[in-house]
């Protein structure tokens, strides 16, 4: 009975045996695979920033419209938001008042007419003028002074009809009809939509960039607008102008960007983004993946010729998605580790590493940095 017993033990404990065996063999297979270590190498080649702005949109003309007479608001010719051309009636003031005040002027007109033709009838009168020159000079005075009155009293006349300065969209009414209107009061606003003006603030440190560093100002086929409904405006940039004073306070200077925009899909006081794309030439880039940060500087392995790896600050000078543009720290000619970062420590020496080619590394890129 117990030779039976040791017989069947023993097999059962060589299978155990084997079987911890295999686990561990695969331990150790899966401990060595999760130490694989990748290096690669930093990437020259030409790359496009895009810069996002927050930007205003306003239009490039708007101008208050305001009666140049006193009177009572007697007609409203339009309604809010409605498109008006140049020379159209907007409103009209009770004109009785400066009609009276005209038509009594043009009577004086008339009688200084009159008095004028009776004193040069009388000067011609045969060879004895009943009076003298210097008389039918100052009748002539007398009737330049009526027409003068009269012109500025018709003129008067005319502003008690409001019309468009220039082609526009008429904003909210700020009077009422029969109101009592002042000269000067605003009784509403007109836009000229035809073209806006897109302002976007730049850093001070970007703006030298632009304008420091030769071909990377600002120009019109690199802005794109994006709407708040995160679209793209359709219309092409037509201009773009530097405005020549900064903001002290917030270490800003404004650019303006001219959008045409003839389907008025843009209105005053809109807000957007404004991209800058810009290409940088023979830029130096990494994978986000290969850097980890410490203390808000950024970091990197570089494994030198004796396989040991060595912690190395960097200045990232652009992020894109998935890489980084490096300023300081690295050149083409560097190894830095790609893959298992977090698995290492300064001057440990590598074994068994791997090398990417940065061509390759650049076209699979889709990990976050550590």
């Amino acid at each position: 009975m117990k030779v039976s017993t040791v017989a069947v033990v023993i097999p059962v404990l060589i299978c155990l045996s084997l079987s911890a065996c295999h686990m561990h063999h695969e331990e150790e297979q899966d401990h060595q695979e999760q130490h694989k270590i990748v290096v690669t190498s930093p990437l020259v080649k030409d790359v496009t920033i895009t810069q996002q702005y927050v930007c205003q949109i306003r239009s490039q003309t708007n101008i208050k419209v305001c009666p140049l007479v006193s009177g009572r608001l007697e007609q409203i010719l339009v309604k809010e938001g409605q498109l008006v051309k140049k020379g159209d009636p907007l409103f009209k003031i009770l004109p009785t008042l400066y009609q009276a005040k005209l038509d009594a002027e043009l009577a004086k007109v008339r009688t200084s007419e009159i008095k004028l033709e009776n004193a040069k009838r009388l000067y011609n009168d045969g060879r004895n003028p009943i009076i003298s020159q210097t008389e039918v000079t100052l009748f002539q005075q007398e009737l330049v002074e009526a027409q003068a009155t009269a012109n500025r009293t018709k003129a008067e006349v005319e502003f008690t009809m409001v019309r468009a300065a220039f082609d526009g969209v008429v904003d909210r009414l700020e009077n009422q009809l029969g109101s009592t209107v002042k000269e000067g009061e605003v009784l509403t606003t007109l836009y000229d939509n035809s073209v806006m003006w897109v302002n976007f603030n730049v850093p001070e440190v970007r703006c030298l960039e632009y304008r420091t560093k030769p071909g990377q100002d600002i120009e019109c086929h690199q802005l794109e607008l994006v709407l708040a409904d995160a679209s793209k405006f359709p219309n092409a940039c037509a201009l773009v102008t530097p405005l020549p004073k900064g903001n002290n306070d917030t270490g800003t200077f404004t650019y303006r960007a001219d959008f045409p925009n003839p389907d008025r899909l843009l209105r005053h006081g809109q807000t957007g983004k404004m991209l800058v794309n810009r290409t940088l030439k023979n830029a130096l880039v990494i994978p986000q993946r290969a850097t980890f940060e410490r203390l808000d500087k950024r970091y990197v392995f570089v494994v030198g010729k004796d396989d040991v790896a060595r912690e190395r600050e960097i200045v990232v000078a652009h992020e894109m998605e998935d890489i980084f543009v490096v300023n300081k720290g690295l050149d083409a000619n560097d190894k830095i580790v790609l893959e298992g970062v977090r698995q290492i420590v300064d001057y440990q020496k590598l074994k068994d590493t791997e090398y990417k080619n940065p061509e390759e590394v650049l076209s699979n890129l889709k990990l976050p940095a550590e």
